[in-house]
């Protein structure tokens, strides 16, 4: 990004920071100007540059939206007809704008939409200016919307709206500051997820992914996940409020776009617990660090184990008021940050925060793109 900010992304931001931004996008939510997000100095490239996939953040001229499918719904009943009868390797096409509103069926039966392995939910997020299909809960409880029941499912091309955009400072207060009332009374709150998965190879593209109080998407565990090209923001529930968040699994995380939430990726550190996150832009509101991995500490397990390993490279991080990385512990291989762009922050010392085993190098730092090796 420039120092050079433009009138429609200064509004924007203000707006975030006040709390009045539309928490849906009611247009699409462009990506910013690839020439804004990188730079490139001696051949090499800092920050996120968008890949010819389509812009960072999905939307317009995303290249693999997909405009039909072996099967299509409308609405809910279709929906769950269509999951009734679906097969590995065949696609479920939402159509048009539709609306799915799942909350009565999560508040009083916790109904979730589980999606057979292999098979792909599609909608057509970006294609001639189509905001894509929208699923929805405004149940305060709603534990998932959608779950991976096996390998290889792909979601894309949707808008998945959660019930809770808010953070709910007060409420952490009383329980662990003001009045200290301890983790029954904060976990008394209903807490929310959008995708759930145990299995390998989970592929989310082309979403928009918003409001919710647990994760945004939450990989339990399974390997090869490839988290890309969506738009991920107000999931900032103080003490959670993830974007993405790992447990006993690995991931690549790439070309998104994210604000407003607590955490945009996060990791309880397990042992076996890594991601790559790379050209992704963090927009300007985040109510804590933006990247994170867990340590034995926060788990209280008696270990410092932050994570196995993680590589954070050429992403660009736009939040003024918060560290880009912290590792809150030792990971048990290594952590790498290097090619990134840090505007805000002069030094690695002030963008990240680690222990052993995490290193930052190569990265730009300030408006003017200071180079650190």
């Amino acid at each position: 990004m420039s120092s050079k900010i433009n009138r429609r992304s200064f509004i924007r931001n203000s707006a975030l920071a006040a709390g009045t931004f539309p928490i849906m996008a009611q247009e699409e939510p462009a990506a910013k100007p690839a020439e804004d997000s990188w730079v490139e100095i001696n051949s090499k490239i800092y920050g996120a540059k968008p890949d010819p996939t389509g812009p960072i953040g999905g939307g317009g001229n995303y290249r693999k939206v997909i405009t039909a499918g072996d099967l299509e719904a409308g609405n809910v009943d279709e929906l769950i007809e269509a999951l009734k009868v679906v097969r590995r390797g065949q696609t479920i096409y939402l159509r048009g704008e539709a609306t799915f509103d799942l909350t009565a069926e999560i508040y009083i039966e916790e109904f979730v939409l589980e999606i057979p392995a292999g098979v792909t939910l599609a909608g057509n997020r970006g294609y001639n200016g189509s905001l894509g299909p929208l699923i929805e809960s405004d149940a305060l409880k709603t534990p998932c919307i959608i779950r991976a029941m096996g390998p290889e499912v792909r979601i894309t091309g949707i808008r998945l709206k959660g019930p809770n955009p808010k953070q709910y400072m007060r409420h952490h207060r009383r329980s662990f500051t003001t009045e200290k009332l301890g983790s029954s009374h904060y976990y008394k709150f209903p807490t929310s997820n959008g995708i759930i998965t145990e299995f390998d190879n989970l592929e989310v593209d082309n979403c928009e992914i918003t409001a919710f109080g647990h994760s945004g998407i939450r990989l339990r565990s399974g390997k090869g996940h490839h988290i890309h090209h969506n738009y991920i923001h107000h999931c900032q529930y103080h003490g959670l409020g993830y974007g993405i968040s790992h447990d006993h699994s690995s991931s690549v995380i790439e070309f998104n776009q994210f604000d407003a939430n607590r955490h945009s990726i996060a990791g309880t550190g397990a042992a076996d617990s890594d991601y790559i996150a790379r050209h992704n832009i963090e927009l300007g509101v985040a109510s804590s660090h933006c990247f994170d991995m867990h340590g034995g500490r926060d788990r209280k397990d008696g270990t410092n184990i932050a994570g196995r390993k993680m590589e954070i490279y050429n992403n660009t991080f736009l939040v003024p008021d918060q560290k880009a990385v912290v590792v809150r512990g030792e990971p048990t291989e290594s952590v790498e940050i290097y090619q990134n762009w840090f505007p805000h922050f002069q030094d690695a010392e002030g963008a990240v925060r680690g222990e052993n085993k995490t290193k930052t190098y190569d990265n730009l730092y300030g408006k003017e793109r200071k180079h650190v090796r």
